[in-house]
């Protein structure tokens, strides 16, 4: 009687892959702190930018519904795709997202993300009357976003089989 020892094969996750988890990550943890900033008001001064700027933006008088979409949508959207990206969890209510595009859910998260940030900067550029190094650094994070998952290696990596 011969024993017979199989190993499990991990495969390395793609550079691509790697690198959109952890910007993911990075801007999950940072959206839900400005979220909260704006949410609940100042925590240090200068965290929330200040009441006048409101005067610019159209249909907003508070910073409440920025700081909830920043903080839900950015940050915990980002960590919950990051979670995906990573585990690649099996949710049938995701089919609706997997069957046309022929990837896992996260990989369309990701790039949703990705162009939300983009337009999120885009939006605080054409309204806010001072550029910040935060727009500078989140801009191309959310370009980043949208674009990693067209690389081969992740779609490969994300390929629903």
């Amino acid at each position: 009687m011969t024993l017979t020892i199989t190993r499990a094969v991990r495969t390395r996750r793609p550079h691509s892959v790697v690198v959109s988890i952890g910007l993911l990550i990075v801007l999950g943890i940072s959206a839900v702190a400005g979220g909260m900033a704006l949410v609940f008001g100042r925590i240090e001064e200068g965290m929330v930018p200040p009441t006048e700027w409101l005067d610019a933006l159209p249909l907003i008088d508070s910073w409440l519904v920025p700081g909830l979409v920043l903080g839900i949508g950015f940050g915990f959207g980002s960590l919950l795709a990051a979670y995906g990206v990573m585990r690649q969890p099996q949710w049938g209510w995701a089919w609706f997202i997997e069957a046309p595009t022929g990837h896992h859910w996260s990989w369309f998260a990701t790039m949703l993300i990705g162009l939300g940030q983009a337009t999120w900067i885009g939006l605080e550029l054409a309204f806010l009357p001072e550029m910040s190094w935060l727009m500078a650094f989140y801009g191309p994070l959310g370009l980043a976003l949208f674009l990693l998952p067209l690389t081969s290696s992740m779609r490969g990596h994300l390929r629903v089989r």
